[in-house]
């Protein structure tokens, strides 16, 4: 096991971390009514893993949107979305999901950096945690507001680390946890270790296909903590 000093822990949010119970995409599916017109085929959309712009463009060009009318409406769209998520994401509409609170308590104790590597874009992931009673939990992040190529985030992440803690951290002793393929697929394009949890939509089959570092069922410790510090 390498020391927890030299280790940098990344938390995708929806389904690892919490669950809005359906209501952040009911809230992103208002947003897009608003702004486009339509939502398209958003009944049956694959939402995992996939970051907030790359949603967008992905149901407006399925509802046969032109992707330059797409293009200069996200700002439009983002700002109606966040306002929605306000709105639906009362006190108590949030679930921290089961083991979180004591993974990220024995982290913090232990001195392990934490961050997260989401999709969301920034703002709506700050509106979830605080919702959620996580505010603060996290100084840095990744998100898709910095980039709709959820590969890229990895770095994205290392250089916001750099800036919050005053140290590097290195792609091999990076840990990205999460509950999609996506977030193992941008674990391995980073250069970074993946430890996925059978927490959200993806089954573990699938999410064992691709062969993790790691593979849990829940972020309950002992036995997450010892996967994500000891891969």
């Amino acid at each position: 096991m390498r020391g927890a000093n030299s280790r940098l822990v990344l938390f995708d949010v929806d389904g690892t971390l919490i669950s809005t119970g359906g209501r952040a995409g009911a809230a992103f599916g208002e947003a897009l009514q608003h702004v486009f017109g339509c939502r398209g085929p958003i009944e049956g959309y694959r939402w995992a893993g996939k970051t907030d712009p790359l949603i967008a463009r992905e149901l407006m060009l399925a509802a046969g949107v032109e992707p330059a009318v797409i293009e200069a409406n996200l700002p439009r769209l983002f700002a109606r979305y966040l306002e929605n998520l306000s709105a639906a994401l009362a006190p108590g509409t949030v679930t921290v999901l089961p083991g979180v609170l004591p993974l990220l308590d024995e982290l913090e104790r232990r001195g392990v950096a934490m961050g997260l590597l989401t999709g969301n874009v920034a703002a709506g992931a700050e509106i979830k945690l605080r919702v959620a009673g996580l505010a603060g939990r996290f100084r840095f992040g990744a998100y898709g507001s910095d980039s709709a190529d959820r590969n890229l985030l990895v770095p994205v992440a290392l250089e916001r680390a750099r800036e919050a803690l005053g140290r590097e951290f290195r792609a091999e002793h990076t840990v990205v946890v999460g509950d999609a393929e996506a977030d193992i697929r941008c674990a391995r394009a980073g250069g970074a270790l993946a430890v996925a949890v059978a927490s959200g939509w993806t089954p573990r089959a699938v999410l064992a296909a691709l062969h993790p570092d790691a593979l849990l069922d829940t972020l309950e410790p002992p036995p997450a903590l010892d996967a994500i510090l000891g891969v």
